[in-house]
């Protein structure tokens, strides 16, 4: 630890002389819509990153390499948007490509969400998005171009892994493993997990998602477009605060969702987020950490219970945390025969591969006191939804 926190010093160091343009943030964002090449009809799109990075650019504590990372987050949507636009406008065709019957899995974080991706990704008929074509996404690249691309993601994911080795303990990044979808989707609660931002906190529940949405099902149109059509297996907690847009887009969607005791999740995803935002604030605020998150996961649960009214039976699974988060070898078949896909004795000779943890990483310990929250403040935050995990648990 004492080497990851002398890089950490290095690297802050290195950055300092690029610190000062935090404050014309405007001029930041001018400099990566030019790099990027923003398209006619892409105004709205690029206001709400200069929304973003103007208030991420005052957020507390932030140190250089958290100013950095801002502004790599914002230049990587911004590219990635142009380049969508600018494959679609080449080939007309790819909006014309079916995402069919895709499945979604959500739930709140640190509910096993990782684990059922992963497990769904075993089968041949499926297609999970991998980290580097996140990060990148395009149309079929040639092997020069293919190499290039995940050696960047592996720069990334290297660059996480030296500079906050536990993180690696608690949520692996692999340039070609699956990973979530919100790598890709314009507005997720990402840039929360790096710093404290209230003004976009605020804004995103008052957001209109669905153009983030028929945006986030382009993305998948181009990585399909020219390639073996297969059923896209999507992750992400944070669709739980837009099932009701995501459904809209993607009408003919499975909807997986995993359950575990909040409490647990809780502790478990404030650990992620302190050690996380450890790259970007110092100091970071653990009790500051507690009340953000807790508020954020209570309203999308709030808003994923009022969409699921809506959501056809046949359209949603519900897993236990005991499925795959402690007994996969039994809910494996389960969860396969319940989105209408199929288990062999093929898939069940490498499931012991997906859900061991990687080599060289330690168990994940969490407390949720360290965070100012109690147990009675989680139940009453989740009263309703832990109505509902019970009912699961007892099916």
């Amino acid at each position: 630890m004492a080497r990851a926190r002398l890089a950490l010093t290095l690297v802050n160091l290195s950055l300092r002389s690029d610190f000062g343009s935090r404050r014309t943030p405007d001029r930041v964002i001018d400099r990566l819509l030019a790099k990027a090449g923003q398209a006619d009809g892409d105004e709205e799109f690029a206001e709400d990153f200069r929304f973003l990075l103007g208030h991420w650019s005052r957020a507390e504590n932030l140190t250089p390499l958290g100013w950095r990372s801002a502004q790599d987050h914002v230049s990587r949507h911004l590219a990635t948007r142009a380049r969508t636009r600018r494959l679609i406008a080449e080939h007309p065709e790819i909006e014309r490509e079916p995402i069919e019957r895709p499945v979604f899995v959500v739930g709140l974080p640190r509910t096993a969400t990782t684990v059922t991706h992963y497990i769904l990704s075993l089968s041949a008929d499926h297609r999970c998005p991998l980290l580097w074509e996140l990060l990148t996404p395009d149309l079929e690249l040639p092997p020069r171009h293919r190499r290039k691309a995940i050696a960047e993601a592996r720069r990334m994911e290297n660059g996480s892994n030296r500079l906050v080795p536990r993180f690696r303990d608690i949520h692996p990044m692999i340039a070609e493993a699956p990973e979530e979808c919100t790598f890709v989707l314009p507005h997720a609660l990402m840039p929360l997990g790096q710093a404290r931002i209230p003004e976009y906190q605020a804004w995103h529940f008052q957001r209109d998602f669905l153009p983030d949405y028929r945006y986030l099902k382009q993305i998948f149109q181009v990585l399909q477009y020219g390639r073996p059509r297969r059923r896209w297996i999507l992750k992400s907690p944070m669709h739980l605060a837009n099932l009701d847009v995501l459904r809209t887009v993607f009408p003919d969607a499975t909807l997986v969702w995993t359950h575990r005791d909040p409490i647990t999740a809780m502790a478990s995803l404030c650990s992620l987020v302190e050690t996380g935002m450890g790259i970007s604030v110092n100091p970071v605020d653990p009790h500051a950490i507690g009340a953000t998150w807790l508020e954020l996961m209570s309203r999308s649960m709030s808003r994923a219970l009022e969409a699921r009214r809506a959501i056809p039976p046949d359209a949603l699974v519900d897993v236990p945390y005991s499925w795959l988060g402690t007994a996969p070898h039994t809910g494996a078949p389960k969860l396969y025969e319940a989105i209408g896909a199929h288990w062999t004795d093929s898939l069940a000779s490498r499931l012991a591969g997906v859900v061991a943890r990687p080599a060289g990483t330690r168990p994940h310990t969490y407390d949720l006191t360290r965070y100012g929250l109690t147990r009675t403040d989680v139940e009453n935050a989740f009263a309703d939804y832990n109505a509902l995990r019970s009912d699961v648990d007892r099916r």
